[in-house]
């Protein structure tokens, strides 16, 4: 799943993120409570994993920002602050646990494990984008309909791509986050596997109906899915991406 992290200790944030990455997670990291709301906005995370006690904007005031609009991220609270009144306004914030420090990392782990076992239970495990279908829960990728054989890391790659749409990832964040490697690891497996994707993706028939998704490269900044393309009688065909729409030649009547 997808983890944020919010913790302004340097090493105890590094010590999270290396530890749920093995557990199997795609994890970010933020410092402060200003960051955490722009990565939140950005990735809709399904973990997150929050300190109190944050420069800019400190824990309570991010759960306050959240209210109403990320219902789909469980959020677990680390705190040395002991007072019940602070833990109960967490609560009512919509924070969903709790965890004091100092904490083992195994009861951690423990607890992310059965916050995102319950969000499960209620979450919609399918991500759509065009004609291409991903689901999370049954490790299935479908085109049209039609099942696409993909592999443990073509699919992970596949599913951090359209967790966040139409944003461009660079290729050192899908580096990073889906294979666990450094920035700089002078590697071009990214671009290997996006074309692996797109073969794969390609070799089964568009539903001209209702669009098709592909996998579109930003020159000098990474991959994105892009916009869904329709078919309009009569009309210019129109292709859709971000919040602006282009025209290109004219559909048959």
């Amino acid at each position: 799943m997808q983890v944020l992290i919010v913790e302004d200790d340097a090493a105890l944030g590094l010590f999270l993120e290396k530890g749920l990455k093995l557990e199997g997670h795609q994890v970010e990291r933020a410092s402060d409570g200003e960051e955490a709301l722009a990565r939140l906005q950005e990735t809709s995370p399904d973990l997150l994993v929050l300190d109190l006690s944050l420069p800019r904007r400190d824990g309570v005031e991010v759960l306050e920002e959240m209210q109403g609009r990320f219902g789909n991220t469980a959020v677990l609270v680390l705190t040395g602050r002991s007072m019940v009144e602070e833990r109960v306004k967490c609560l009512d914030l919509g924070a969903d646990d709790f965890l004091l420090k100092p904490f083992s990392f195994h009861e951690l782990i423990a607890r992310c494990r059965a916050l995102l076992r319950r969000r499960e239970r209620f979450a919609d495990p399918v991500l759509r984008n065009g004609d291409v279908e991903l689901n999370r829960m049954e490790r299935t990728v479908k085109r049209g309909g039609i099942a696409v054989e993909l592999t443990a890391k073509e699919f992970a790659l596949l599913e951090y791509l359209m967790q966040r749409k139409e944003r461009c990832c660079s290729r050192a964040e899908l580096l990073t986050s889906v294979w666990q490697m450094a920035e700089d690891a002078g590697t071009n497996i990214v671009d290997v596997y996006v074309n692996y994707l797109r073969k794969k993706l390609n070799a089964v028939p568009a539903d001209e109906d209702g669009g098709h998704a592909v996998i579109e490269t930003v020159r000098g900044e990474g991959y994105r899915m892009a916009g869904i393309a329709k078919k309009l009688p009569g009309r210019a065909q129109v292709y859709t991406v971000g919040s602006g729409t282009i025209g290109s030649s004219r559909a048959e009547a």
